[in-house]
C-alpha cells in the first residue's frame, strides 16, 4: 500500500492545492470563505474586481464590510438563522457594495461546515452576478401590475357600460309600451284609410322590433353583469297559445310571408314560457330576415319521448362554415345585407334561454334549407302538477 506523502511535500492544512489555485483566483464567479468571526478568510479575483478592492484588501475584513446596509440585516435576520438550521441557502439575492460607492446586484449560494462536535469550522460563499436579471425581473414585475392595472380599468369601463346598456333598456320600456298601445287602439277603434291601415301596420312591426331588441340587450347585459339569464318556470299554464301568439304578431307585420306551423304539444309543459317566447320569436325573425321570400316557413313544436322540441326551417341560401362556427355567439351577424336591421343578439340570446332550460339550441342548413331545433328535457313534475 503506497505512503502518503510527507506534509512538508504537501500544502499547509487550510491552504488550496496549487493545482486548483487558478481556478479558483479565475473562476467565473466570485468565492468568499468566512471564517468563524465571519471574517473573509479567502476570495478570489472575480468578486475582489466586482467590488472594486484587491483581494489582499479583504482578508480579514468582516463581510458585512463589502455588503450594502439592506443586504447587511437581511443576511443576519434571514441567511443567518436558515444557515443554522439546515446548513445552506441557495439562490439568496444581495448587494455588494462597490468601491466606487455603487452596488453590484447578485445571487449568492451559502454552504457552512461545523466539526463532529457542531462548532462552526467555515462559511463558504458562491457569489453571481445578477443586474441583467434582476432589472429583467423588476421589468416584468412592473410589466405586471402595469397590465393589472389596465385590466382592472378595462374591468371597471366595461361595467360601466354594460349598466348604462341596462338602464338604457329599462327606460326605453315606458315609451314603447306607450306606443304600442296608441297603436292598437288607432286599429281597434278608429276608421282608417288602407293607407293608414298600412303605416299602422309597420308601426307595430317597428314597435315589435324594438322590444325584441330590448329584450336582447337586457338579456345580454345582465348576463355579463353575472346576473345570467332569469326563468320563471310554470308548470300549469299552458305554452301552445303563448307560441301562437308569437307567431301571429309576426306574421301580421310581415304579410305575404307563407308561415306554416305544426304544434302537436302534451300540455302542460313546466318551462319559463315568456323566454321559450322568445327564443321562438328570435328563430322565426332570423327566419323571416334570411330566409327566401318564395318559400314557406315550417315551424314545428311537439312533446315526444320526455323531450319538447320546438323547430323553425327556411329554404334560401345555406348557411357557410365560417359563419356556422360564430352564428350563436353575441354581435355577429354575418353576412350583411342592405337594410337588414339587429344587433346580432337573437341567436346568441336563444342559445342561452335553451341551456338555461337544460336544453340545446342546434342548427342544420344545406341546399333544401336551414333548420334551427330546440330541443330540452320535460321535467317528470310537469305530468304529475295536473
Amino acid at each position: 500500500m503506497p505512503q502518503s506523502a510527507p506534509l512538508s511535500d504537501r500544502e499547509a492544512p487550510g491552504e488550496i492545492p496549487e493545482d486548483f489555485r487558478d481556478l479558483f483566483d479565475e473562476a467565473p464567479c466570485g468565492y468568499l470563505s468566512l471564517g468563524p468571526d465571519n471574517r473573509i478568510v479567502g476570495a478570489n479575483n472575480r468578486i475582489a474586481a466586482w467590488t472594486g478592492h484587491a483581494v489582499a484588501d479583504l482578508l480579514g475584513r468582516p463581510l458585512g464590510d463589502i455588503l450594502t446596509i439592506p443586504t447587511r440585516i437581511f443576511f443576519e435576520t434571514n441567511v443567518s438563522p436558515l444557515l443554522r438550521l439546515q446548513g445552506f441557502v441557495d439562490e439568496v439575492a444581495m448587494d455588494f457594495r462597490v468601491n466606487c460607492g455603487s452596488k453590484a446586484q447578485c445571487l449568492v449560494n451559502v454552504a457552512e461546515s461545523r466539526d463532529a462536535a457542531g462548532r462552526l469550522l467555515n462559511v463558504r460563499l458562491a457569489v453571481f452576478r445578477a443586474t441583467e436579471r434582476r432589472r429583467y425581473e423588476r421589468a416584468l414585475i412592473d410589466a405586471n401590475d402595469a397590465t393589472e392595472r389596465a385590466a382592472a380599468a378595462e374591468r371597471e369601463s366595461s361595467h360601466l357600460r354594460e349598466q348604462f346598456i341596462a338602464v338604457l333598456g329599462h327606460d326605453l320600456r315606458n315609451p314603447l309600451a306607450s306606443i304600442s298601445s296608441g297603436v292598437r287602439l288607432l286599429g281597434a277603434r278608429e276608421t282608417l284609410s288602407e293607407r293608414g291601415r298600412q303605416v299602422l301596420t309597420l308601426m307595430q312591426g317597428s314597435v315589435i322590433r324594438a322590444s325584441e331588441l330590448i329584450d336582447n340587450v337586457l338579456d345580454f347585459a345582465r348576463g355579463r353583469l353575472g346576473g345570467g339569464l332569469t326563468l320563471n318556470r310554470d308548470a300549469l299554464a299552458p305554452l301552445t297559445p303563448v307560441l301562437q301568439q308569437v307567431v301571429a304578431e309576426l306574421v301580421s307585420v310581415n304579410p305575404g310571408r307563407d308561415v306554416r306551423i305544426e304544434f302537436a304539444i302534451d300540455e302542460p309543459v313546466d318551462c319559463d314560457r315568456v323566454r321559450v317566447g322568445q327564443l321562438l320569436s328570435n328563430l322565426l325573425g332570423n327566419a323571416l330576415t334570411h330566409g327566401s321570400k318564395s318559400e314557406p316557413i315550417r315551424i314545428a313544436a311537439r312533446t315526444e319521448a320526455e323531450t319538447l322540441s320546438i323547430s323553425v326551417a327556411n329554404g334560401g341560401a345555406p348557411i357557410d362554415e365560417a359563419t356556422m362556427a360564430r352564428l350563436f355567439q353575441p354581435f355577429f351577424r354575418g353576412d350583411i345585407r342592405a337594410k337588414q336591421v339587429g344587433l346580432g343578439l337573437g341567436l346568441h340570446i336563444a342559445s342561452e334561454i335553451a341551456k338555461a332550460h337544460d336544453g340545446i339550441l342546434l342548427v342544420d342548413s344545406g341546399m333544401a334549407e336551414t333548420r334551427f331545433t330546440f330541443t330540452m328535457p320535460l321535467r317528470e313534475q310537469s305530468l304529475s302538477a295536473l
